[in-house]
This record gives structure tokens, C-alpha cells and sequence, in this order.
């Protein structure tokens, strides 16, 4: 008989390099008032894009490299709403020839532990023949310091 995995638990500010405020909006919230879980997928795709955007490292309209999602997995420990300033956490917590595994965690305003996290793999490709590329050294400087 196989024992039983632990559960996952909400993760502390520390277990991330670099920080993202993102507002809420109204249309964010479910009829249960509070954000639904597909919005924190969102969440996970702004964070990680517009730190690689913004960091000069992934040009998302001339770029010859563009990264696909091939997995994803969130972990809701609180819930978040409208009106409310999520932060959301950053590391990298692997890097492979041509994929990242990017960790994401998301924090209410003034929150010590994650109200939910989660990770995504990007597989680097060529933006033409979406086949598997080796990173490229500016991306590959950038996760770096992420890690």
C-alpha cells in the first residue's frame, strides 16, 4: 500500500526572487464572491510574461522564441476577491535545455503565506516551426536570477 502524499501547503515570501501587484477587477469574481480559479491561471501567465518582457529577455511580437505551456497545477489555501491587490511571487525551479518550470505564488495585500500557488513548464520553440529550441542566452541570464 503506497502512503498517501502530503498535502501542499501555503507557501511563505521568502520561496520567491521577484514580486508583481496585481488588481483585482469586478469581473474577476464568481458568483461565489471570490475570485474563480481560472483567473489565477491568468495571474501565473502576467506574472511570468511581463517579468520576461520587462526584463528585455522575450519579445512577444518579433521574437524568433516563444514559450508554449505544456503543464500547469494551482493550490487554493484562502480565497481572494474584488476589491483586493494580489502580489504574486516569482522563482524559477528548473531550467532545462528548453523548458522552465516557473513557480507562482499569489499573496493577498500585506500577507505573510500564499493564498494560493502554483507552477507552469514553458517549452521554449521556434516562433515558425514550433519546435524545441535551446534558450537563448538573454532568457537564460534572466531565469538565472530567479532561481
Amino acid at each position: 500500500m503506497t502512503a498517501p502524499a502530503s498535502r501542499p501547503q501555503a507557501r511563505p515570501r521568502s520561496d520567491f526572487r521577484v514580486f508583481r501587484a496585481i488588481g483585482t477587477r469586478w469581473a474577476d469574481n464568481d458568483v461565489y464572491g471570490h475570485v474563480n480559479n481560472v483567473v489565477y491561471y491568468s495571474w501565473f501567465d502576467t506574472a511570468v510574461n511581463a517579468h520576461l518582457i520587462e526584463s528585455g529577455a522575450l519579445d512577444i511580437h518579433a521574437g524568433g522564441v516563444i514559450g508554449l505551456v505544456v503543464e500547469t497545477q494551482c493550490h487554493y489555501f484562502e480565497p481572494l476577491s474584488f476589491p483586493q491587490t494580489v502580489w504574486a511571487g516569482l522563482r524559477v525551479a528548473h531550467l532545462g535545455t528548453s523548458s522552465v518550470r516557473y513557480e507562482v505564488g499569489l499573496f493577498a495585500d500585506g500577507a505573510d503565506r500564499t493564498a494560493a500557488h502554483g507552477h507552469f513548464v514553458h517549452v521554449y520553440v521556434d516562433r515558425t516551426s514550433r519546435r524545441p529550441v535551446s534558450l537563448p542566452d538573454a532568457l537564460k541570464k534572466t531565469l538565472e536570477t530567479l532561481r
